[in-house]
């Protein structure tokens, strides 16, 4: 705790070793088996705050305007991915319809309000604990949110009715694939290690020495 760069664990070997400063654009691996502890990101969280307010549009929008029009024998119909969800549930598949709600609409709206909440909160220096919090949970919710998997079943889906009507694909879809790209883009740009740095600690007084005046002069350098 006295030392000015603390101790991390290889998540592999689980080798015990002190963190170095990284340049930028570079990565620290571990020392016994290779595996990248973390990458030093200059600018992560705007790029991630970027990244998250598009998602929110695209998530609006792939969810607010059909995904695509079917026209068979003179009749045209087009629906939402909620509107499927309704749909399925009147057809007798309530088990179906939680999972489409849950993994393709709950879930990635829930990644983002968590994402858009720490980054902001993180902006504000000492950033609030219940950011850890946050922090805590948001592993758990990524691994749900399949809007790739519902995209690739609206694709199988796509070529085996295409003889059989005519498809037109909407706004909504273009929205969707917008979400798939921005969400695996939130994922990869997000730094969780500079967000810690900034979080308040429980006793202020026992935190490591420099470490939120690390937070604040990386802040400053922006």
């Amino acid at each position: 705790m006295t030392a000015p760069f603390p101790l991390i664990a290889c998540p592999d070997c689980d080798l015990l070793q002190r963190e170095a400063a990284v340049p930028a654009g570079g990565a620290a691996r571990c020392s016994r088996c290779g595996t990248v502890l973390y990458r030093n990101r200059p600018g992560s969280l705007d790029r991630t705050l970027a990244y998250t307010l598009a998602a929110a549009v695209a998530f609006v929008v792939g969810n607010a305007v059909p995904l695509m029009g079917l026209t068979a024998v003179g009749h045209t119909a087009s629906t939402t991915i909620i509107g499927g969800v309704q749909e399925m549930w009147q057809q007798g598949q309530p088990m179906t319809a939680l999972l489409v709600g849950f993994c393709a609409v709950f879930a990635p709206a829930l990644d983002i309000v968590l994402t858009l909440a720490v980054l902001l909160a993180a902006r504000r220096l000492p950033a609030p604990r219940w950011v850890g919090t946050l922090l805590r949970w948001s592993p758990f919710i990524r691994p749900w949110r399949m809007v790739e998997v519902m995209m690739l079943g609206i694709l199988v889906a796509l070529i085996k009715i295409a003889e059989l009507a005519t498809v037109v694909p909407d706004l909504g879809m273009f929205g969707l694939l917008a979400l798939m790209m921005l969400l695996a883009a939130m994922a990869s740009s997000f730094d969780p290690r500079e967000v810690w740095a900034r979080v308040r600690w429980v006793d202020e007084e026992r935190q490591p020495p420099g470490a939120f005046a690390q937070s604040v002069s990386a802040e400053a350098g922006k």
